[in-house]
């Protein structure tokens, strides 16, 4: 049931919103004046708040200041001695609305419903703002982690195209992303593009795009991810695995900044950061003549080398902890711990897949354990298909 919260120094105008909030379905407290309102908003959460501007102790545009320090529940002004220039000015320092009395019934209605609804978007945008910077977060205290982290911040605010070298599951893709969101165009696009997801008749129509009929299954014109990618980051994972005709047109983008659709006539400009990755060796690549050496001049202005989690063993304890409890607060378990041998025992392992197998046995482990995990759990579950 939402609770709202009516601050009014009238008697009657609280009994009469109480009634009708109750007899509407809401759950309402009351305060007579601003400190006993600021008082119960430090103890209740509300999903709305009604809030009467003259009133003693305390005027409600001080009350409204307040409340905006200590929450984001939307607030609703009310005052029968306000005026236009009021109004503008509690909008102005973040009320939801302004309504004057005498206190139209349906409008009041639709206002709180409508403030509750947008409470509610704030809620879930900081839900997953949260989801999101946890996803993307760079776990590790270690010198190669410290170093790429440093690497970031400098290069992040320049357009200098980067490539990311390191084996599968070491986190380049997190790199790519903390590269985008330090940089000056955060507030554009990411597009990823995984080279050796796509076929390689159709990486020149999901890079560049197509036009209607160029082929058979072309039923409508498309827009290419450097165009999708506009005014952001374009992220080419394992772009190792591309062929040589893409790698040709790849190459002209960056020269000229300029892309043509399959089957187009004209040239589109895009203003587009490139950040490749891959977890071959390019240099072998380019002397096996499955990878140009010019375009890996182009995509090489930076270069950043992840190590493999092996070489970083010293973070695994860091990384197996953030893991569990990442883990266990989203199956809604309760939290488990490692004792002190089992995160030795983890950090005696070999691991092949890196990051990502690190996070699956802590799955694992979080999935078939109880309470504490110990060495003889990580020996038994951390390798079961060890003979």
């Amino acid at each position: 049931m939402a609770r709202i919260l009516v601050i009014d120094d009238e008697r009657s105008i609280r009994s009469t919103l109480k009634e009708i909030l109750e007899y509407e379905g809401y759950q309402m407290d009351e305060a007579p004046d601003g400190p006993t309102a600021l008082e119960l908003a430090a103890k209740e959460k509300y999903d709305v708040v009604l809030c009467d501007i003259k009133m003693p102790l305390m005027d409600g545009i001080e009350v409204l200041d307040k409340l905006l320090i200590m929450n984001d529940t939307p607030v609703v002004m009310i005052s029968g001695h306000g005026n236009i220039e009021t109004a503008v000015d509690a909008i102005k320092r973040g009320a939801y609305d302004y309504i004057a009395k005498p206190l139209d019934l349906n409008r009041l209605l639709i206002t709180i419903r409508n403030a509750m609804e947008k409470g509610s978007l704030i809620k879930e945008t900081r839900v997953l703002k949260r989801k999101v910077s946890k996803t993307y977060e760079m776990i590790g205290q270690s010198e190669p982690i410290q170093q790429i982290r440093t690497m970031i911040e400098r290069v992040a605010p320049t357009d200098a195209r980067v490539l990311i070298t390191g084996s599968n599951g070491t986190g380049k893709e997190l790199v790519a992303r903390w590269l985008h969101e330090l940089s000056n165009r955060a507030e554009g696009p990411f597009i990823e593009v995984n080279c050796a997801a796509i076929p390689g008749e159709l990486i020149e129509s999901v890079l560049f795009g197509h036009e209607k009929g160029s082929f058979t299954s072309a039923i409508k014109q498309r827009k290419g991810d450097f165009e999708q990618a506009s005014g952001g980051t374009l992220f080419l994972d394992e772009i190792g695995d591309m062929s040589l005709a893409a790698q040709a047109k790849v190459l002209r983008a960056l020269q000229e900044n300029k892309i043509m659709r399959v089957g187009g006539e004209k040239d589109i400009p895009v203003d587009v950061r490139i950040i490749a990755a891959t977890n071959k060796n390019i240099v072998d690549e380019i002397e096996k003549r499955n990878f140009r050496e010019d375009l890996y001049h182009r995509l090489s202005v930076i270069l950043i080398h992840v190590p493999t989690l092996n070489d970083r063993a010293e973070d695994i304890p860091l990384l197996a902890n953030y893991f569990l409890t990442e883990i266990c607060e989203t199956q809604g378990k309760p939290l488990l711990t490692f004792d002190d041998e089992a995160l030795l025992a983890l950090q005696n392992i070999t691991w092949t897949g890196n990051i990502r197998e690190l996070r699956n046995v802590v799955e694992r482990l979080a999935i078939l354990c109880d309470k504490i995990i110990t060495a003889e759990d990580v020996e038994l579950y951390a390798r079961p298909l060890k003979k």
